[in-house]
């Protein structure tokens, strides 16, 4: 047993950079991906996590047309951001991302809150996004003429709004007691988890392809419609382009802030990169290339199809789950056949994001068992299938629950603020890990140090202010709750606490792991 230490020497105790070259060397998953593969597993994750959910909210409610510039701002402070994680992702090439990249820097404290705040960058977020595939499928039966019942569409106690106005049914408005669609499609992707049932490479490229190609779709027909249209459009859309501030961060420059923190959650699929560390061919020179890479890519994207949608209908309109469905139906009656399309290729498309934020979340709690930091319950392996499954259906149910029963804007807040912290954390790791380490080898620097990592703390740390008190207050809960538990099990359990080798591994056979051969 290793000798007696203080709470504080507990706390900041780190893991040493052999042993992580250790896990990564004795992982028994496959290196399959090559960078092409991890772009599009950053492409895929980043374009089904955002634009397809919460650009119409941050429109809507914040920004109006001018959510254009939240995503200059977003883009910006991702980009910093971005170029740490590229950096840590090739000096440390391991899979349970900034988690580890915590534990191997800042010690195990700080890499238990990036296990807490993972959860709602992970966890929570395919939430959001199960939210929106259920709003799809919803506006896609009902061009069939089917129809769910009104009150199961939505987060419990809510007035059901279409268009910025309630729902009628006959004549009372609709008060939602629970979004069955969503809570559906997280159950059955888990139980799919469990099973093992992973895509391969090939067909995480098709359905990239599909979601590109739908929005390639959307920004060809939208665009020529929007350029035989333009004068009147931008006259009746985007006039005034930054609406009057109306306080506490509805329009203005406040506003688009505001909006810039919401679309944010649209960028967390680059990070997802960084998840499959054990499974890229070339990590040192793949990984960067596919964070950077989707990052631009999906900017690109995201700038086109804003403008697009609140060109073409007004941005009050589009606080809705799925706001691409309200603004394909405007293209008019001769589109329809389109619409259909691409509300099929949404619904695809964010299938597979729900997907890989769940398999996400599991590997990261699959990382934390293996440390001790929770229960070893959760590392264990079903001797048929080879998957983690008491952690699968963990993570299936706590995404379900949120999903069926939590607005959708709240869980975007909360994704959000968890993401925000998250990314600081991993610029304050660069800042470390370049003054403790600096012989280390690099496959990739970040440029402009140590001027990069200090702005993206800084405007990971604003964009949090701009989020409601009460979600920051419900934040500082979950916080504090993690806390506790890190305190009276986390602590107390830990492989390194209890001086256990990090490279014991619990009798898993051969691990199928989703990503490997997936987005």
């Amino acid at each position: 047993m290793p000798p007696k230490r203080g709470v504080i020497e507990r706390m900041f105790a780190r893991k040493s950079i052999a042993q992580v070259q250790r896990e990564t060397e004795t992982s028994e998953l496959k290196r399959t991906l090559g960078k092409w593969n991890l772009l599009l597993l950053g492409v895929g994750c980043i374009i089904g996590a955002g634009i397809f959910v919460r650009t119409g909210s941050a429109a809507a409610l914040h920004a109006g047309p001018a959510v254009l510039l939240s995503f200059v701002v977003a883009g910006i402070v991702c980009a910093f951001a971005g170029l740490c994680y590229a950096e840590l992702s090739s000096t440390l090439p391991v899979s349970g991302s900034a988690y580890t990249y915590g534990y191997t820097t800042l010690g195990e404290f700080v890499a238990w809150t990036m296990g807490v705040l993972l959860l709602l960058e992970y966890g929570i977020a395919a939430s959001v996004v199960a939210v929106g595939w259920g709003g799809y499928v919803v506006s896609l039966l009902a061009d069939f003429g089917l129809h769910i019942p009104a009150q199961l569409t939505g987060p419990a106690g809510y007035t059901l709004m279409r268009d910025g106005v309630p729902v009628l049914v006959d004549g009372q408005t609709v008060t939602t007691i629970f979004n069955l669609p969503a809570f559906l499609i997280c159950i059955a992707l888990a139980l799919l988890l469990v099973r093992g049932v992973s895509e391969s490479a090939k067909v995480n490229n098709i359905i990239v392809a599909v979601k590109v190609s739908v929005l390639v779709a959307f920004i060809v027909v939208g665009g020529l419609i929007v350029l035989a249209n333009l004068p009147e459009l931008v006259s009746k859309n985007w006039t005034p382009f930054i609406p009057e501030n109306q306080g506490d961060g509805k329009y203005g420059v406040d506003g688009i802030m505001r909006a810039a923190s919401i679309v944010f959650f649209a960028y967390i699929g680059f990070e997802a990169v960084s998840t499959a560390g054990q499974e890229a061919k070339d990590p040192k020179r793949d990984m960067p290339f596919g964070i950077i890479g989707s990052l631009v890519v999906c900017t690109v994207i995201y700038m086109l199809v804003a403008a697009i949608m609140t060109l073409l209908v007004p941005y009050t309109s589009l606080n809705v789950p799925d706001p691409v469905a309200v603004v394909v139906d405007a293209f008019g009656p001769q589109w329809s056949w389109l619409a259909k399309i691409i509300k099929i290729g949404a619904i695809i498309g964010l299938t597979s994001v729900v997907l890989v934020l769940m398999y996400g979340q599991t590997r990261i709690f699959y990382t934390m068992a293996r440390d001790g930091l929770l229960p070893r319950v959760f590392a264990n392996v079903h001797p048929r299938f080879k998957t983690p499954y008491i952690n699968t259906l963990l993570v299936g149910l706590i995404t379900a629950f949120c999903a069926g029963f939590l607005d959708i804007n709240l869980l975007g807040d909360a994704t959000s603020v968890g993401t925000l912290a998250a990314f600081a954390i991993v610029c304050l790791s660069v800042i470390y890990l370049r003054r403790t380490a600096p012989e280390l080898p690099r496959g990739f620097k970040v440029p402009l140090y140590p001027i990069t990592p200090i702005l993206g703390i800084l405007s990971c740390g604003y964009l949090i202010t701009t989020v409601p008190a009460s979600v920051l207050l419900l934040f500082v809960i979950y916080l504090a709750i993690g806390m506790v538990v890190y305190f009276f099990y986390g602590m107390h359990n830990s492989n390194l606490q209890r001086g256990e080798p990090q490279d014991d591994k619990p009798d898993m056979g051969e691990f199928v792991a989703p990503v490997g051969e997936q987005p």
